[in-house]
C-alpha cells in the first residue's frame, strides 16, 4: 500500500505503520478519484465498517484476519467511527484527530483546486507555540496556541485574530484539522493577507460548575486571554487591530463577544455561523443590530458563511432574514459542503485577506 503521512494534520500517526511483519500491511491509500482503499486487521470480527455519522461504509473480509475495501467518504477532512462488531474502535493504523469530545480516526482527502493551500514546499513557515495562562474566571490554568508569521519580529507590533473551534474540539482544532498555519503561510507568501498573530484558546474550558461549560469562554477571553497575549507579545491593542472569528459553537461565542463589545473588536467572522443561540439562551447582544449606524461604524468586516449542505442551513437562512430586517451590512457567503472542516478551511482562507486592511 502507498504510505501517506498526513504530517501535522494528525494528533497521532506513525508514517511507517508500526511493524508490518507483526501487524500485517495495514493502513490506507488515497486513490486518484477521491476514494480511499483501507486495509485493517480484525481477526475474529463478524463486521467491520466505517460509520460516517450514520452513513455506513462496510469493509469486506479478506485473508489472514484482514478487512479491506474502497470507500467514498467525500473530499476534505472526514471524521468517522471505526465499528468492529458494532463497537467503536480507535485504529492506530489510521490518522487520529480530536473531535466529538474524543480521539477519532479521520482521513484527509485532497480537494481539487485547494491542493496548494496546505502545501509545505517552497515557502517560509510560521510557528505555533503553546502557552499556559492563569484564569481569574475558572480559577485554573488554561491553554492556548499562538501562530506567529514567518517574518515575526519581536520589535514590530502586530494585529491579533482570536480564532475559536467548535463544540467537542479544543485549541488544537484549527491547527490540525483547519490547517490555519499552512493556509496563513501560503496567503502571506502570495501577499494576500497582513502579518498577524492568530490566537486559539480552548473554548470548552470549565470552572467548578460544569453546567456553565462553554459559556465561560467569552469571560475567559476578555478577562484573561487578551491581557495575557497583550502582555506577552508585541501587539497593537486598539479595536482596528483586533479581530475574532470561530466555527459553529465558536461562531456564537464570536457573535456574543463582538456584538457586546464593539469597542474592542473591529472584525468578526462567523463560520457555519450563529448570530443567535441555537437553543435557549440570552440574545441581548443582538441589541446592537437595532442601531444600524452604530453597527456599521463598529465593524469594518462582519463575515457570515455556511456550507449549503449544513444541518443548520435553515437557521442560517432565518438569520439572513433577521439581518435583512435590521438593514445592517454583513458579508455573506456559502460554500459546497456540510458542517465540516472542508467548509471551515474555505471560510478562513477567504476571511484572513479581509481583515486588518487599510481599505
Amino acid at each position: 500500500m502507498k504510505k501517506v503521512w498526513p504530517l501535522d494534520t494528525a494528533v497521532s500517526f506513525d508514517p511507517y505503520y508500526g511493524e508490518p511483519s507483526r501487524d500485517g500491511d495495514q493502513g490506507y491509500e488515497l486513490l486518484p478519484d477521491g476514494t480511499v482503499f483501507i486495509r485493517l486487521q480484525a481477526p475474529g470480527a463478524r463486521e467491520v465498517a466505517l460509520d460516517q455519522f450514520g452513513r455506513m461504509h462496510p469493509l469486506r473480509k479478506a485473508a489472514d484476519g484482514m478487512w479491506e475495501g474502497t470507500v467514498d467518504l467525500g473530499r476534505g477532512f472526514q471524521y468517522f467511527f471505526l465499528k468492529i462488531d458494532g463497537n467503536d474502535v480507535l485504529s492506530p493504523y489510521l490518522p487520529i484527530g480530536y473531535g466529538c469530545c474524543r480521539p477519532m480516526n479521520f482521513l484527509d482527502v485532497p480537494v481539487p483546486g485547494e491542493e496548494e493551500w496546505g502545501a509545505l514546499e517552497g515557502i517560509p513557515h510560521g510557528a505555533v507555540t503553546r502557552h499556559y495562562y492563569p484564569s481569574t474566571v475558572t480559577g485554573k490554568t488554561e491553554v492556548c496556541l499562538v501562530y506567529t508569521p514567518p517574518s515575526y519580529d519581536p520589535d514590530r507590533q502586530y494585529p491579533v485574530l482570536y480564532l475559536q473551534h467548535g463544540y467537542g474540539e479544543n485549541e488544537t482544532g484549527w491547527v490540525y484539522q483547519g490547517h490555519v498555519g499552512r493556509i496563513a503561510d501560503r496567503l502571506l507568501h502570495e501577499g494576500k493577507m497582513k502579518d498577524m498573530l492568530i490566537v486559539m484558546g480552548n473554548g470548552m474550558t470549565q470552572g467548578d460548575d460544569i453546567h456553565q461549560g462553554r459559556m465561560l469562554f467569552p469571560r475567559v477571553l476578555l478577562a484573561d486571554l487578551i491581557p495575557f497575549i497583550e502582555a506577552r507579545y508585541p501587539v497593537l491593542t486598539d479595536k482596528w487591530h483586533r479581530a475574532m472569528a470561530g466555527l459553529s459553537m465558536g461562531s456564537f461565542q464570536t457573535s456574543l463577544v463582538t456584538l457586546t463589545h464593539p469597542e474592542l473588536f473591529g472584525y468578526a467572522g462567523l463560520f457555519s455561523g450563529f448570530l443567535r443561540a441555537i437553543r435557549d439562551g440570552n440574545n441581548d447582544h443582538l441589541a446592537l443590530l437595532d442601531d444600524k449606524a452604530r453597527f456599521q461604524e463598529a465593524f469594518r468586516v462582519f463575515f457570515r458563511a455556511m456550507g449549503t449542505g449544513d444541518q443548520f442551513f435553515e437557521t442560517f437562512l432565518e438569520e439572513d432574514r433577521l439581518v435583512q430586517e435590521k438593514g445592517v451590512d454583513m458579508i455573506r457567503r456559502t460554500y459546497p459542503g456540510g458542517h465540516d472542516w472542508g467548509v471551515w478551511r474555505r471560510c478562513i482562507h477567504d476571511f484572513l485577506p479581509m481583515i486588518f486592511q487599510e481599505n
